[in-house]
């Protein structure tokens, strides 16, 4: 299900009379796991009995326990759906007090990206594929279908907010919500530190390199791809100290680009296993390269379509 509640929305987000239970019930109705935030737009703190992990923490926290607690506890895993609990006894005087809604995300099946700022937005239009805004009080929540795990400054005013998170209510926002992109994925892996030299942290067997008998379908010519191809590997193979994954990412996504209006072949697995002997050639390991490299190639096609 999507927060596709339609309530109007007035400035900060509340409901038109102000009833903060009224919101989140129209939200828990339409599938989306709902909580109230204090002042501040922080969940309420945990009561006694779960106060300090006394109680184990809910199921689907980091570490799992046996909570069964009926209070708007341990933060976004008190979301809930549960007409029932939303208006229980124990929780309305926490309703009382409440001056937001939020929403887990990734109970609802969603990512957001917070773009924290008017540059942040920038640089998500010119990067991501287009899909459903909500306006916030500095910047824009960007929805897309699908979840992942949560982090947060991936970049500069940059969270994403799924899995084992909260975002604050702002309304159902407009356009079309696209399906969670490739681009959005790469954003929270978690690149290594690349290894002094000498110590590769994998070794790939000699592959042949990219030529025109992979790229049969190809519009350009061999020596632009290799060109280009070149120069790609160079930026990875610079990255000596640390960031050659994410470089690799890069230079996968604008090297696919360059043929999305070829008919093809193009041979673009043979220029990506190239990319990945260049990261894994100063430290990259070969998991978290092939991951970058698959990600950029798939972002291009998706940016394209």
């Amino acid at each position: 299900m999507t927060p596709d509640c339609k309530a109007r929305r007035p400035a900060g987000g509340h409901h038109p009379d102000g009833n903060h239970l009224r919101t989140a019930l129209q939200l828990a109705a339409a599938g989306v796991p709902v909580l109230p935030l204090r002042r501040g737009k922080v969940p309420f703190g945990n009561c006694r009995s779960c106060k300090d992990g006394a109680c184990g923490g809910r199921p689907n926290m980091k570490a799992a326990g046996p909570c069964r607690c009926p209070a708007p506890c341990h933060a976004w895993a008190a979301a809930t759906t549960d007409p029932h609990v939303l208006t229980s006894p124990v929780w309305a005087p926490v309703w009382r007090e409440a001056v937001a809604v939020a929403y887990h995300p990734g109970g609802a099946g969603l990512t957001v990206v917070d773009l924290d700022n008017a540059a942040a937005v920038a640089w998500a239009r010119e990067t991501l594929p287009a899909t459903r805004t909500v306006p916030t009080t500095r910047g824009e929540h960007w929805l897309y279908r699908g979840a992942m795990p949560s982090s947060n400054a991936v970049r500069p005013s940059v969270d994403i907010k799924s899995l084992m998170q909260y975002a604050r209510w702002m309304g159902p926002g407009t356009g079309r919500m696209a399906v969670l992109p490739a681009a959005v994925r790469a954003l929270v892996v978690k690149e290594d530190t690349t290894p002094a030299p000498g110590e590769v942290a994998s070794s790939l067997p000699t592959r042949a390199p990219w030529d025109r008998s992979v790229a049969t379908g190809c519009r350009h010519t061999e020596r632009y791809v290799r060109t280009g191809l070149e120069r790609g590997l160079a930026l990875v193979r610079a990255r000596t100290e640390s960031g050659a994954g994410s470089q690799a990412f890069g230079v996968s996504r604008f090297l696919a680009a360059q043929h999305t209006a070829c008919p093809g072949p193009c041979g673009l697995a043979a220029i990506g296993e190239e990319i990945v002997t260049a990261a894994v050639s100063v430290g990259v390991p070969e998991s978290y390269a092939r991951r970058a490299v698959a990600n950029g190639l798939e972002a291009a096609v998706e940016r394209a379509a």
